[in-house]
C-alpha cells in the first residue's frame, strides 16, 4: 500500500489568489488525490447593463494551479 502524506494546504479560505485566467477568492478547500482542491470564486467584473442574474462563477482548482497574491 502506498502511504503518501498530504502536506498542509498553502492557501486559506477568503484568501485572494491568482490562476491562469483570472483572480479569485478561496471559498473552501478539501483533500483530493494527495493534494488540495480549492473552490475559487472568480472576481466580479463590472456590472452589466441588465444587472446580475445569479452568483459569479466558482471554479475548482488544484493547488498546483494557484498562485498567492503578493
Amino acid at each position: 500500500m502506498n502511504n503518501k502524506l498530504i502536506v498542509p494546504p498553502k492557501f486559506n479560505t477568503r484568501q485572494v489568489v491568482r490562476f491562469l485566467g483570472g483572480v479569485g477568492t478561496i471559498l473552501y478547500y478539501q483533500p483530493d488525490s494527495y493534494t488540495w482542491k480549492y473552490a475559487v470564486e472568480m472576481a466580479k467584473g463590472p456590472e452589466p447593463e441588465m444587472g446580475r442574474i445569479g452568483p459569479e462563477t466558482t471554479i475548482l482548482l488544484h493547488e498546483e494551479d494557484i498562485q498567492g497574491m503578493n
